[in-house]
């Protein structure tokens, strides 16, 4: 049978980025996300809110730009695989935490909050998977873009491309 293991979340920062370096030299970055959930209480009618947050670690170069373009409160859009890791924690207790290894990135929101519309997938991490998409290289004013810019139409014989394509309706 196959099994399924991704995460999708869209949520705010709730402190800086800590980007730390691993002795083989990539880098690894460490988020707190926010995502809250809001309904209506049926029996009161009141506005009831729910905020739940998500460990996130990023690997190598998209570990590098999250570190750089984002900062507490942006918000972000993540891709990724829980991942529960076992530790004992300075008593001898062991426990146990379930991150998100992230695999996309798209930073949300205006330049104001650390944000641009740049995207970011793939890298390889140290628990033992493979990268899944070749990371792009980042411009130094912003991330790089995930997709080509369109190419306009080719001209075709009957001169309908000359029109105006403002059409009324």
């Amino acid at each position: 049978m196959a099994s399924v293991n991704k995460v999708i979340i869209v949520g705010n920062l709730g402190k800086d980025p800590e980007v730390r370096y691993m002795p083989s030299g990539s880098a690894l970055c460490n988020v707190s996300v926010a995502t809250t959930r809001q309904w209506k209480d049926k029996v009161s009618g009141e506005k009831q809110q729910e905020t739940e947050w998500h460990r996130v670690t990023f690997f190598d170069r998209m570990a590098e730009i999250a570190g750089e373009y984002l900062k507490k409160g942006s918000a972000v859009y993540v891709e990724g695989r829980l991942k529960t890791r076992k530790y004992t924690d300075k008593d001898g207790v062991e426990k146990y935490s379930t991150d998100i290894v992230a695999t996309e990135m798209q930073l949300l929101g205006g330049r104001d909050v650390g944000g641009g519309s740049g995207g970011m997938g793939g890298g390889a991490d140290d628990m033992g998977d493979a990268p899944q998409r070749s990371a792009p290289a980042a411009r130094s004013a912003a991330p790089a873009r995930t997709a080509p810019a369109p190419r306009p139409p080719a001209k075709t014989a009957t001169g309908f491309d000359d029109m105006d394509d403002d059409i009324p309706f």
